[in-house]
């Protein structure tokens, strides 16, 4: 995740950074000094995403970490919990919020700890050209997009960054949501980013979306499901409790009937889809023997077992995933 660039301890690596490319190259799509000061005296967020372990990277021992980068910065840090993540990845996400210049700092912080952290190689740091990836509401995308893509290339040709952005998931109802992946190195990076967040700054629609931070996981347990074809409902006779004492909520399993035909969507190709399901979930997932159906039904038993949570929201993916061959 991390790239190229200074480390947590360089407090001020961005803005010397960017101080001194901008004297190098400057553009004329870059942010006048004026539109800076504006922008650094409004309240704006930044989202990304970062692996389970970099998240604990950055929350550090007892929170030490991210406590430290917040009265360096004076941004607000906050991250997901382990089992928040943003829909067809395993990965949590982070929200930085506050004054734009004081974002930009704590990203550095974030970024530069993860190079420290994840990319050393027998004591040498390597550089990599790695890939951070923002998420940005699918309606402030066109603003980055620019007419005919003339703003994203600009901001590629300004910060030598890649930047791709990707299309809208229709894979998950409910998610408004896109990832703008930013290849290369801290400085190209952190330049790109930069220029993105100046960017949505500018939108209204974008800073509003800064009051619900993590609303991923209703994209899952809020669908509906049920009839028709009882395509993922409860079966209230079969659920159970493990008997391994003491009961605890991680203890806790269902059954479910998933129409014998569609258990291949369940399943997916080399058992892909099951093992996504039990990785964003937390739950354990199996599903029965062929011909092995619940009584008076021709649905085979889907068993999912884990913590409350972790049922609710596996049982959500798995109807989706067979609901989504009805709405084709």
């Amino acid at each position: 995740m991390a790239m190229e660039g200074g480390g947590a301890g360089a407090e001020s690596n961005y803005n010397s950074s960017t101080e001194s490319r901008r004297e190098q190259s400057p553009s004329p799509k870059s942010p006048t000094p004026t539109t800076a000061q504006d922008h650094e005296e409004k309240a704006t967020y930044v989202k990304f995403l970062l692996s389970n372990a970099e998240a604990g990277s950055i929350i550090g021992k007892g929170g030490s970490t991210i406590t430290d980068f917040q009265a360096r910065t004076g941004a607000r840090i906050q991250l997901s919990r382990n089992y928040e993540v943003f829909p067809g990845t395993p990965d949590r996400i982070v929200m930085v919020s506050g004054f734009l210049d004081d974002i930009l700092k704590a990203v550095d912080l974030i970024l530069g700890k993860l190079l420290d952290e994840f990319y050393v190689e027998d004591g040498v740091k390597v550089d990599p050209r790695s890939k951070f990836r923002l998420i940005v509401p699918n309606s402030s995308c066109g603003g980055i997009i620019g007419k005919g893509g003339a703003t994203i290339k600009s901001f590629i040709e300004d910060s030598r960054a890649g930047i791709k952005i990707s299309p809208q998931d229709y894979n998950f109802p409910g998610l408004h949501d896109r990832l703008v992946t930013v290849t290369g190195t801290l400085e190209e990076q952190m330049r790109a980013i930069e220029l993105i967040l100046f960017k949505l700054a500018e939108d209204h629609n974008y800073v509003q979306s800064m009051n619900a931070p993590f609303q991923y996981a209703a994209v899952y347990v809020g669908m509906n499901y049920g009839p028709p074809h009882r395509v993922g409902g409860r079966y209230p006779n079969y659920r159970q409790q493990n008997k391994v004492a003491p009961q605890e909520d991680r203890d806790n399993s269902i059954t479910i009937g998933v129409a014998d035909e569609r258990v291949g969507l369940v399943l997916g190709r080399n058992g892909r889809s099951i093992m996504e399901i039990s990785q964003l979930s937390g739950a354990r997932v199996k599903i029965s023997d062929r011909g092995d159906f619940l009584p008076g039904t021709s649905d085979r038993k889907v068993t999912i077992t884990g913590s409350q949570r972790a049922i609710r929201m596996a049982e959500s993916m798995i109807s989706q995933k067979v609901a989504s061959i009805s709405e084709r």
